[in-house]
């Protein structure tokens, strides 16, 4: 039986990330897509964007489903906002986020049926793991699909995805982050206090940074950005799952040296993620 260990120290995390060559330009550091944003939740997406944006990722779409989506993003005018349909039809794609604020109409399990069909890497989180749950009809595309799948989970998305209680998974989170990977030939975090990430080849892996502090909204989609973002630039996928939430945690638990856990958003820790990823950079062989 796998025990957990440790995810990451920072100097293992470091040496994850592909070093950058001195001529480099950013096709070489992903062509992300990020697929959400319904009306009332336009907000999840673009965090998950900025997210992705900040941590290096090359190029950044958002592909938007409000009807009166905006086609800018003022605090982030580097992001290519589209009508989601429009982002899910753009060429060379190299990974693709869905479910930040994306809602659970027919149009957005639609948008997860016809994602489920391209041959890259998926990040699912939010409410492409509630259609999943709703739909297991699209189980068996999911399992067959030949990329990487990463899902992100919260206790009560696992529940549903499982057809069991919060309080059941809670009660055995080692078992069903496994399942949940078994299930769904996936790569799995499974958010919380300590967090458990399963890789593709089943080894389970026990996150020990965050902080309390981190329980405000936003702060998944920042973490699917992060996760996307790392897989643009070339990192596979159950690195860059474990990069991402080590480092996640990591800014939020910088926030909080700073006397900054009541309060904290998401948009802060995606500044201290950036702050925090190149400080590592510098200082690699620090623990």
């Amino acid at each position: 039986m796998n025990k957990p260990v440790l995810a990451l120290t920072r100097k293992q995390a470091v040496k994850l990330l592909p070093k950058r060559p001195h001529d480099s330009h950013k096709g070489q550091f992903g062509n992300v897509v990020i697929i959400g944003g319904a009306s009332g939740t336009v907000g999840a997406a673009l965090m998950a964007g900025r997210a992705a944006l900040k941590l290096g990722a090359g190029s950044i779409h958002v592909g938007l489903l409000a009807e009166n989506a905006p086609v800018v993003d003022l605090h982030q005018p580097e992001l290519m906002l589209h009508a989601a349909a429009t982002a899910l039809r753009l060429p060379n794609v190299t990974v693709m986020a869905l479910g930040c604020g994306l809602g659970r109409e027919p149009v957005a399990q639609k948008m997860l049926y016809d994602a489920l069909q391209f041959d890259i890497p998926l990040v699912l989180d939010a409410d492409a793991l509630n259609i999943l749950a709703k739909r297991p009809d699209l189980r068996s595309r999911l399992i067959g699909r030949k990329n990487a799948t990463v899902m992100t989970p919260h206790p009560g998305e696992a529940a549903r995805l499982l057809g069991s209680r919060v309080e059941d998974i809670q009660a055995d989170r080692m078992g069903a982050v496994r399942e949940l990977a078994a299930k769904f030939a996936s790569s799995v975090v499974l958010k919380g206090a300590e967090s458990l990430c399963v890789t593709h080849d089943g080894k389970i892996y026990l996150n020990q940074t965050g902080n309390p502090g981190m329980s405000s909204a936003g702060m998944g989609d920042v973490l699917t950005g992060m996760i996307a973002a790392f897989i643009g630039q070339g990192m596979p996928a159950d690195d860059a799952l474990l990069f991402a939430v080590h480092l996640h945690g990591a800014a939020g638990d910088a926030m909080a040296e700073q006397s900054a856990t009541i309060g904290m958003s998401a948009s802060e820790v995606t500044d201290w993620a950036r702050w925090l990823l190149n400080q590592w950079i510098k200082s690699p062989q620090s623990e």
